[in-house]
């Protein structure tokens, strides 16, 4: 299982109304692209750049839920892709024992966004679904989000995720 970190939402071409959200695997830098609808795309973008609503939105809705109970969102586990429709897992604890709800890939990514919880895929989901990087520098996540994410990881004391990042940014400044 692998580490995603999305770093790309943009319009999508073949279809009016549709958004691609991009996924990265930080070290081999493979990246899986994700068909998403106009509502999916916001509810993901306002989760990213961390966006204050004067309502809580549905993902942050949850978020505040679980907090409430005492619940975490240990991880979301992208684990499977079937006629190019991605299926993933919420993995919830209460610090004793762990639970897992199936979710709907997008729902799953806004709702790892609001509570810092990391994103993973399954090896064969990857290897079905990722595209080679280009080497285009708006393809790939900038030093300052893989610098925020780092941050995210320290807060949460998760340091093998931390590491995983801190060597990314290290190969970034070695290119600068």
């Amino acid at each position: 299982m692998k580490e995603l970190i999305p770093y790309s939402l943009q319009e999508g071409l073949a279809q009016s109304g549709s958004y691609v959200l991009m996924l990265m695997e930080p070290i081999s830098q493979r990246q899986i692209p994700i068909i998403v609808g106009s509502a999916e795309a916001q509810a993901i973008l306002l989760a990213k750049q961390e966006v204050k609503t004067r309502r809580p939105m549905p993902h942050k809705l949850m978020s505040n839920i679980l907090e409430s109970f005492g619940l975490r969102l240990k991880k979301v586990v992208i684990d499977h892709v079937s006629e190019g429709i991605f299926y993933s897992t919420l993995h919830i604890t209460d610090g004793f024992s762990e639970h897992t709800f199936d979710s709907r890939t997008t729902d799953a990514i806004a709702l790892a966004l609001h509570c810092d919880a990391p994103i993973m895929a399954e090896e064969k989901v990857i290897e079905e679904t990722s595209v080679a990087a280009d080497n285009d520098d708006a393809s790939t996540p900038s030093l300052e989000e893989l610098e925020r994410e780092l941050s995210k990881c320290e807060q949460r004391e998760d340091y093998e995720r931390a590491a995983r990042i801190q060597e990314q940014i290290e190969k970034i400044r070695h290119r600068q």
